[in-house]
């Protein structure tokens, strides 16, 4: 692949992934309630989702373009100006993305939950997370070059997305209390939104005037 093209995608796949969410508030609270070796049962459910959904998005998106290769050339536009739309709203989100542990403040009580219970909700959470699907269909198509094979290039992209995923998952459950303090002061969470936001505006133009 280009490095250009992959020194724009890491670094916004990064500050997505770290921007508090439904997949890092359940890392976080289950960290902080089961411990981190039994989180990472839910972060295996939840990555195999997470590749389940990127790949699903992208071939659709790419079978598309490859038929009709004029698609392409609006879907740029479409991809580029949704992600710059995206990096807007984060802008303007105020905070309001501070995280609140109330929803699975019981998880401690009662019974351990098994592996596989734990698997199958991070496995549900990321593939009913309807942000999820509308980033990975505006983001990773944008860089595959079509007239190149599909699935190296796809491979690549996905592999690094997970990676990055799975750093960020790993650190939400072992930050504790510390990390949980910090990310409900909505001053912190504004300025990891803005720099989330600001990535995918830069990004969103730079692909479509690419």
């Amino acid at each position: 692949m280009n490095l250009s093209l992959l020194a724009a995608f890491i670094p916004t796949a990064f500050f997505v992934s770290i921007t508090p969410g439904m997949c890092m508030t359940l890392a976080l609270t289950m960290g902080m309630t089961i411990g981190v070796r039994r989180t990472f049962w839910m972060m295996a459910g939840e990555l195999v989702g997470v590749a389940i959904v990127a790949l699903s998005a992208a071939l659709g998106v790419a079978a598309v373009m490859l038929e009709y290769p004029a698609v392409f050339a609006v879907f740029k536009y479409v991809g580029g100006a949704y992600l710059a739309y995206l990096g807007i709203q984060m802008w303007r989100s105020r905070g309001r993305m501070a995280l609140s542990l109330d929803a699975t403040a019981g998880m401690a009580a009662g019974k351990p939950a098994k592996a596989a219970a734990l698997a199958s909700q991070g496995f549900v959470t990321a593939i009913a997370n309807p942000k999820g699907w509308a980033f990975m269909v505006s983001l990773l198509p944008p860089f595959i070059h079509v007239d190149q094979p599909i699935m190296p290039q796809l491979s690549l992209l996905v592999t690094i997305l997970l990676i990055t995923e799975l750093g960020c998952l790993i650190l939400y459950a072992t930050g504790g209390k510390s990390l949980r303090h910090f990310l409900e002061k909505s001053g912190n969470v504004r300025i990891l939104n803005r720099i989330a936001g600001t990535l995918m505006i830069g990004v969103g133009i730079w692909l479509a005037s690419s």
